[in-house]
This record gives structure tokens, C-alpha cells and sequence, in this order.
């Protein structure tokens, strides 16, 4: 892999969507990696979808403004939402009756920061990457002390708005 391409690779995972949720991260630089995933105890498997990207961009600094960002995903949901462009046509009606419009906020956040391009990988098709962000992403939602998704819990107190 070049010095120039940061790879991520990610997943988020939830038992019962909504349920117990949790996301992994592995992002890999030249032949360093490092590892990422929390657990939640109450979301949906696209937030977690979504959660894994945004934790994992959180995760760069400065050094890494000037690298081309591969992010490696089986979420149509998320790449979807960017390379068809329709996130930014939810920008301009403000997310009106859009889910997730918490965390899309802050993903945009991050990723106009980055020169971003993203992959779509076969979710459970043996690919090794994603196959390790399975498994971290599962293993984080079935933790004992999982954290409060409060977008997602927030939005079970508003049975008429979806955020």
C-alpha cells in the first residue's frame, strides 16, 4: 500500500435492529493498524454503519489531510448516501424526516476535512478486513457495559418525528 492511502475498514453490527449495536474500526497506514469498536445498548444496525465511519475519521489528525482516504464498507446505506450524493440534498431540506440526521451531521463534520473515496465490500464474503470488523462490531454489542446511544433513544421520546 502506498504512503499515501490511509485504508479504513468498517462495520457496525446490531442484535435485533434496534438492539444491543455496536461498530468496528481497522484502520491500516502503510504497516501500521489499529483497532477500534464500542458497544451500545439500545440503536439500529445503519447507525452503527454510520458510527464506525464517523469514529473512525475521528480517529486522523492533520497528517492525514494530505492522504487519499479509502474507507472500506458493506453499508449501502452509508455509501449510498455520499457517492449518490443524497446526503448533501438532505443538508438542503435540513434532514426534514430523515433518520440518523444526528450522526449525518457530524460525519459531514469530518468528512469534508478529508480527501475521501469510498469502497463497497461484500458483507460475510470472506474478506479479511471486514470479516475482523464484523467480529469486533459483535463482539462490542454483546459487552456488558455498553454506552447510550442518545440520538437514537432521544428519538424514541418523539413518536412523530424520525429526528
Amino acid at each position: 500500500m502506498s504512503n499515501h492511502i490511509i485504508e479504513i475498514f468498517t462495520d457496525g453490527s446490531s442484535l435485533g435492529n434496534p438492539g444491543p449495536g455496536g461498530y468496528g474500526v481497522l484502520l491500516k497506514y502503510g504497516e501500521k493498524q489499529k483497532k477500534l469498536s464500542a458497544g451500545y445498548k439500545l440503536t439500529t444496525n445503519n447507525r452503527m454503519e454510520l458510527m464506525a465511519v464517523i469514529q473512525a475519521l475521528k480517529m486522523l489528525n492533520d497528517f492525514a489531510k494530505e492522504k487519499e482516504i479509502i474507507i472500506y464498507s458493506d453499508s449501502k446505506y452509508v455509501i449510498h448516501a455520499v457517492e449518490k450524493k443524497w446526503v448533501f440534498g438532505w443538508v438542503k431540506k435540513n434532514f426534514k424526516d430523515k433518520a440518523n440526521a444526528d450522526l449525518w451531521r457530524i460525519f459531514l463534520n469530518e468528512y469534508f476535512k478529508y480527501n475521501i473515496k469510498f469502497h463497497w465490500v461484500k458483507g460475510h464474503s470472506g474478506h479479511t478486513e471486514n470479516e475482523i470488523c464484523d467480529k469486533l462490531a459483535k463482539k462490542a454489542a454483546e459487552n456488558k457495559n455498553l454506552k447510550i446511544d442518545h440520538g437514537y433513544e432521544s428519538s424514541l421520546d418523539k413518536p412523530n418525528q424520525l429526528f
